[in-house]
């Protein structure tokens, strides 16, 4: 994938402004499109616009890719962006029609920052560079929805809860059943899904949460309620999902999407977790338990307290099918839990850590965190092509 060759020379001169303007730019796309098309804000996740999320995300990804698409020898990991992004958009039912939409938005954004900067001919080649990549989505797009037997003008079914469970200070687990009583998808470990629901403002969101538990007749996600503070205030959805979904009610949720999942194979597995990115590390667990109980697992978490640490018995209960599980956790106050070699205080220390030879490491929580661990794992020779991520919400790792 190249960019011709007038265009990559001006691509090149104009990427450091681009990038120096860019959530200045991404800001002013934003609100030019859901002005001109206000039923699009029913597609991106509010909470994330508010806080400046989704704008850095989207300015660092598209400078990524410019900056890829310039560079001899680039070593932009491309290919897992774009699995990443396309990922994120079947599960919202993501549409070629709407590129177009974006397209033109963004260019008129770049236009609008820079100024008299973009001349016609800038403007074309930041034009080839986004068609290029919004190529690149759109087909792989169509193969996720092809895979999935799925029709993006009608990404979502109805699940019906049949069981709801507290699973710590803050952290619930909806189990739900398809409503037309068909089959559940069959998900990969690590996989999630867009639930979709309309506020009482009459505002429609989704979001996406994994699947925490091996698929069976039913599925589960696990949601933390985000409870508001001095910058932020509480989350729409998952305050709607606390408090204002009963037993027998539906949801509308979407097929499982994710291309951060477990692989066969004998590889021993550490997976580091923080938080509520413990799930995907649950679904993984669980799912061994069941299919492959002689494989090697290191689970090692970091939680605020015990009462914050979700899932703890459904993971212990699959553990103990494993004899070669071992769960290493630290908390930064364990209040009256014992300390031992497998319950520690403070941060995790990866040079502490029991690391089997040539691992496969999935790690899920918070960007900084995530950041620090895998300094530790590459001082520790594991090699990154051996270190995979998940983040919830946009994801700003490259940045």
């Amino acid at each position: 994938m190249m960019l011709s060759s007038d265009h990559a020379e001006i691509v090149r001169a104009t990427l450091p402004a681009v990038t120096a303007h860019g959530p200045e730019i991404t800001g002013e796309f934003y609100t030019a499109m859901f002005a001109a098309h206000p039923e699009l804000r029913h597609l991106f996740n509010q909470g994330n616009q508010a806080n400046g999320e989704q704008r850095r995300a989207l300015a660092g990804s598209v400078t990524a890719f410019a900056a890829h698409l310039v560079t001899p020898n680039s070593d932009t990991p491309f290919q897992q962006m774009l699995s990443r992004i396309a990922h994120k958009h079947a599960s919202l039912g993501i549409r070629p029609e709407q590129y177009t939409i974006v397209g033109r938005h963004l260019l008129d954004a770049v236009a609008t920052v820079l100024g008299d900067a973009v001349t016609p001919a800038v403007h074309a080649a930041w034009s080839e560079v986004y068609w290029l990549f919004a190529t690149l989505l759109i087909a792989e797009e169509a193969r996720l929805y092809q895979d999935a037997a799925l029709d993006p003008a009608a990404p979502y079914r109805p699940y019906r809860l049949v069981e709801r469970r507290d699973e710590a200070e803050d952290v619930f687990s909806l189990v739900l059943t398809p409503a037309d009583d068909g089959e559940v998808p069959i998900h990969r470990p690590g996989q999630y899904v867009t639930v979709a629901v309309t506020l009482p403002d009459g505002l429609r969101q989704p979001r996406q949460y994994t699947l925490s538990r091996t698929a069976g007749k039913t599925i589960q996600i696990t949601v933390r309620r985000v409870r508001s503070d001095d910058a932020t205030p509480d989350g729409a959805v998952s305050t709607f999902l606390s408090n204002g979904i009963s037993l027998g009610q539906e949801l509308e949720v979407s097929a499982p999407f994710g291309d951060v999942v477990m692989e066969d194979g004998d590889d021993p597995l550490v997976l580091v977790t923080a938080g509520i990115g413990i799930t995907p590390a649950a679904a993984m667990i669980d799912h061994l338990a069941i299919v492959r109980p002689d494989r090697h697992i290191l689970a090692v978490h970091a939680d605020r307290t015990p009462q914050t640490h979700a899932l703890r018995g459904q993971i212990a209960e699959a553990g103990r099918l494993i004899p070669g599980f071992h769960q290493i956790t630290w908390y930064e106050d364990p209040a009256d839990e014992p300390l031992n070699e497998n319950v520690r205080q403070g941060r995790i220390d990866v040079s502490a850590l029991p690391l089997p030879p040539k691992p496969r490491v999935f790690m899920c929580g918070p960007i900084p965190f995530l950041r620090e661990v895998r300094r530790g794992l590459l001082a520790a020779g594991v090699s990154d092509e051996r270190i995979h991520y998940e983040v919830f919400g946009p994801d700003l790792w490259l940045r």
